[in-house]
C-alpha cells in the first residue's frame, strides 16, 4: 500500500507507537484485575479457606493381634477406584469466600457462607444414633441412607460368617467354595446365540483359559436398527447413509467390588467405519480397576516384522485393502531392483476388512504363549501381547456387546484345574508372611491399606513385597489392611480365616460400597492413633507399591513441629457434573474442590488426625463420598483454624502407573508388585512393564 504524499513517515510511526502503548495499558489493567485471583489461588495452598465438616462414624474394628487394652477402631471404610479427576479447565474456577460459619446452627451452610436452601439435611451426619435408627430413614440424606443400609447388611453378614465353615483341608485344595459345592472345570463349553442373550451377552468360563485354549464366535454384524431391507433400499437409491453397527468382544475377570466394573483382560473392538480415521480399524486394550491401558490400533497397515513387534511369530497387525495406500516410487524401484538381481519376488496378498454388515463371519480367539491371536475366516488378522498383571486364568468370562447377531460360541481346550485367583491357592499359609504384634512403643509411621474382601491376590502381593521392608519388620512402621464385608458369605468366611492367620487385617462389619470409602479412611485415622501411637499416618490402596524407606526420608525432611500433608496434590479441581462419575450440586455445591492429595497414597501428621477425630466426635466433620477430597477438606479446615499446614507436593507419589524414581506406584498388579520388589531389592528403583 502506498503512503499518501501528505503523510510523513514520522506521523505513521507516531500512530503505531500510540497503538502499542494502548495495548500495553490494557494489558496492565488486565493484570491488575486478575492479580487478586492469582493471590487467592496461591492462598489455597497456605490454607486461607476453611471447611464446615460433619461426620460421627461408628463401627466395629476387628484385628486379630490388636492390643485389647487400647480402644478398637470405631469407623468404617471401603476399597474403591479413586476417580480420575483430570479436568484441566479448572484454573479459571471462581474462588470461594472466606467467611467461616461461627454458630452451631449455621452448619447447614455451604462453604461459601451462603445458605443451601435445596439441601436441608446438610452434607450428611453419620452418627451412632443414625446407624441404630434402622426403621427411620425417610429424613436422611442419600449418603446417610447408604451408610445405614450398609451397616444393617454388614451386621447381618457378620452373623452369617459364624454359620459358614471353611475346613482346613478345603483351604489347601485347588477348588473354590461356591454355595457349598465344589465347582467343576469342564474342558469345553458351547453356547447358542439365544442362550447368550439370556445371559446378558456373557459366557462364563469357570476356570479361565490356558495356553492353547481357543474361543470361536460365529456371528453376523447387523445394522444398528436391524432394518435390513429399508437400509439396503436406501443404499441402492443413494438416499442417505445407514447407521453403522458397532460391536466388541471382551475377556473379563472377576468383579472386584460394588461400584467397579470387572477388569477387561482383552478388549477387542472392530470398528466398521472407523472413528476419527473414518476407515475400518480394530482396537485392542485392557482395563484394570476401571483404568484403561494404552490402546493398540490396527488400521490396515501391517506392523513391522522385527522381533519386538511379533507375538508368537505373528504380526500384531496384518494388512488389508485400503484405497489410500498406494505404492510409492521408491517401493517400485526396490521391486524392480530385486527382479534385476534375480531375487525371487513373492506376491503380497492383502484381504478386505473381515467384518461387513449382513455378512456372517467366523472369529477365533486363541491364547498363545506370548499373547492372544485373532483369526477371521481362517486368516490371521491381529495379535495382542499379554500385559503384565493378567494371567490366562483370570479370563473367567467372554462378553459380547453391540450390533451383532451371535449364532454360536465354542470354547475348547479349557483348563481343568481352577485358576490362581482362587483364595485357596493365592493364600500361602506360611509364618513368613505373618504380621508382628502391635508394638507398645510409639512408631514413626502407620500405613493403612484399603482393600476389598476378595482381593486375596493383591494382599498377598503386598505381604510378599514392600511389607518385607526392614522398617516394617523392625516394627518401626506398622501396616494393616482395612476391609469391609462382601455380599457372598463364603468370601467373608475365607476373609475371616485370612485375618485370623496373618493378623494384619482390620475387618469392618459393613457392606462394601464405593460411596462409603470416606468412612474407611476415618477407620485408618482412629487405628493409627488409638491402637498404635504413630507420628504420621499414611493411606494407600492395595495396588500401590511403596518405597517405605524413601517415604520416611521425605517425612523426616520436614521439621517435626510442622503439620504435614504430603502426596501428589491437586489444586482447584472442578467436580464433574455429568457422566458416570458425576457429582450433584447437593453433594458438592461449591465450584471447585479444596487442595487435596490423590487417593492412592498420601501422608498426614498426627495433629491433623487428632483434629479429624475430634471433629468426628463433635459431629462437625463434613462427609463427602470421595475420600481424598474429604481429606483435603479436613486438612484445609485444620490449616485455617488450628495451625499452618505444610503442603508437600511431589509427582513421585504416582497417581497413574509408575515413573522412574517413584516414591509410590499405583495400579500395580500382583505380578508388577513382585517385579518392583525384585528390582528394588537389587538397588534399582525402576518401573516394570505396564499392563
Amino acid at each position: 500500500m502506498k503512503r499518501l504524499k501528505n503523510e510523513s513517515p514520522n506521523s505513521r510511526k507516531f500512530r503505531l507507537s500510540h497503538f502499542l502503548f494502548g495495548v500495553g495499558v490494557l494489558y496492565l489493567i488486565f493484570l491488575s484485575c486478575n492479580f487478586t485471583k492469582f493471590l487467592k489461588i496461591v492462598s489455597t495452598l497456605s490454607g486461607d479457606d476453611e471447611t464446615d465438616i460433619r461426620l460421627d462414624g461408628i463401627a466395629i474394628g476387628v484385628s486379630e493381634d490388636a492390643d485389647l487394652t487400647k480402644p478398637f477402631v470405631s469407623a468404617v471404610y471401603k476399597d474403591a477406584f479413586h476417580r480420575k479427576l483430570e479436568d484441566n479447565r479448572d484454573l479459571g474456577a471462581p474462588s470461594r469466600p472466606k467467611e467461616e460459619p461461627k454458630k452451631e446452627e449455621d452448619h447447614e451452610r455451604d462453604r461459601g457462607g451462603e445458605f443451601v436452601k435445596d439441601n436441608p439435611h446438610g452434607y450428611g451426619r453419620i452418627t451412632g444414633d443414625v446407624m441404630m435408627r434402622m426403621n427411620q430413614t425417610s429424613d436422611l440424606s442419600v449418603l446417610e441412607k447408604m451408610a445405614d443400609e450398609a451397616w444393617t447388611l454388614g451386621l447381618k453378614a457378620w452373623k452369617e460368617i459364624e454359620m459358614v465353615v471353611v475346613d482346613d483341608k478345603e483351604f489347601g485344595e485347588s477348588s473354590i467354595i461356591e454355595e457349598g459345592k465344589i465347582e467343576s472345570c469342564p474342558s469345553w463349553i458351547s453356547m447358542t446365540g439365544e442362550e447368550l442373550l439370556k445371559g446378558d451377552g456373557l459366557m462364563f468360563l469357570p476356570c479361565g483359559l490356558a495356553a492353547g485354549s481357543s474361543i470361536t464366535v460365529v456371528g453376523t454384524p447387523h445394522y444398528a436398527h436391524k432394518e435390513y431391507s429399508a437400509q439396503l433400499a436406501k443404499l441402492r437409491k443413494g438416499d442417505g447413509l445407514v447407521s453403522v453397527s458397532q460391536f466388541m468382544f471382551e475377556l473379563q475377570g472377576l468383579k472386584s467390588v460394588e461400584g467397579e466394573d470387572p477388569p477387561k483382560i482383552l478388549h477387542l473392538n472392530p470398528r466398521l467405519k472407523g472413528d476419527w480415521s473414518k476407515r475400518p480399524v480394530i482396537e485392542h486394550n485392557t482395563c484394570y480397576r476401571m483404568h484403561w491401558g494404552t490402546a493398540q490400533r490396527c488400521d490396515g497397515r501391517p506392523s513391522e516384522d522385527d522381533d519386538g513387534m511379533l507375538v508368537d511369530g505373528f504380526r500384531r497387525c496384518e494388512k488389508w485393502m485400503r484405497s489410500d495406500i498406494i505404492d510409492s516410487k521408491g517401493s517400485k524401484t526396490t521391486s524392480w531392483f530385486k527382479r534385476f538381481i534375480g531375487r525371487e519376488q513373492k506376491p503380497e496378498v492383502t484381504w478386505p476388512f473381515p467384518f461387513t454388515e449382513g455378512r456372517m463371519f467366523v472369529l477365533t480367539l486363541r491364547a498363545g504363549v506370548d499373547g492372544y491371536h485373532i483369526n477371521v475366516g481362517g486368516r490371521h488378522m491381529t495379535s495382542f501381547p499379554y500385559r503384565t498383571g493378567f494371567t490366562l486364568e483370570d479370563a473367567t468370562g467372554l462378553s459380547v456387546k453391540g450390533d451383532l447377531d451371535v449364532h454360536s460360541i465354542f470354547a475348547t481346550s479349557l483348563p481343568t484345574s481352577h485358576p490362581s485367583f482362587s483364595p485357596q491357592r493365592v493364600l500361602e499359609m506360611s509364618d513368613t508372611w505373618k504380621a508382628s504384634a502391635l508394638p507398645k512403643h510409639p512408631i514413626r509411621l502407620f500405613i493403612g491399606v484399603l482393600s476389598a474382601s476378595n482381593h486375596f491376590a493383591e494382599r498377598m502381593a503386598v505381604r510378599k513385597t514392600w511389607m518385607q521392608a526392614a522398617e516394617i519388620k523392625s516394627s518401626d512402621v506398622v501396616v494393616r489392611f482395612f476391609v469391609a464385608l462382601n455380599p457372598r458369605k463364603e468370601v467373608n468366611a475365607v476373609l475371616r480365616k485370612e485375618a485370623a492367620y496373618f493378623g494384619d487385617i482390620v475387618i469392618l462389619p459393613f457392606m462394601d460400597r464405593y460411596e462409603l470409602v470416606v468412612l474407611k479412611t476415618i477407620a485408618i485415622c482412629e487405628f493409627g492413633t488409638k491402637n498404635v501411637t504413630a507420628a504420621y499416618i499414611m493411606k494407600c490402596d492395595d495396588d500401590t507399591f511403596i518405597r517405605v524407606d524413601t517415604v520416611l526420608k521425605e517425612i523426616e525432611a520436614v521439621p517435626p513441629e510442622k503439620s504435614l500433608y504430603m502426596g501428589n496434590l491437586n489444586l482447584l479441581h472442578r467436580p464433574l457434573r455429568n457422566g458416570k462419575w458425576a457429582v450433584t450440586y447437593e453433594e458438592w455445591p461449591e465450584s471447585v474442590y479444596p487442595p487435596y492429595a490423590n487417593g492412592p497414597a498420601y501422608v498426614i501428621s498426627k495433629d491433623i488426625v487428632d483434629f479429624i477425630l475430634s471433629q468426628q466426635k463433635d459431629r462437625k466433620l463434613r462427609l463427602f463420598k470421595m475420600e481424598d477430597v474429604s481429606m483435603g477438606m479436613w486438612v484445609e479446615r485444620f490449616n485455617h483454624t488450628m495451625s499452618t499446614v505444610q503442603y508437600s507436593h511431589n509427582w513421585k507419589f504416582c497417581q497413574y502407573g509408575c515413573m522412574e524414581g517413584y516414591f509410590t506406584a499405583h495400579y500395580q498388579s500382583p505380578r508388577q508388585m513382585v517385579c518392583l520388589w525384585d528390582k528394588l531389592s537389587r538397588g534399582r528403583a525402576r518401573c516394570c512393564n505396564f499392563r
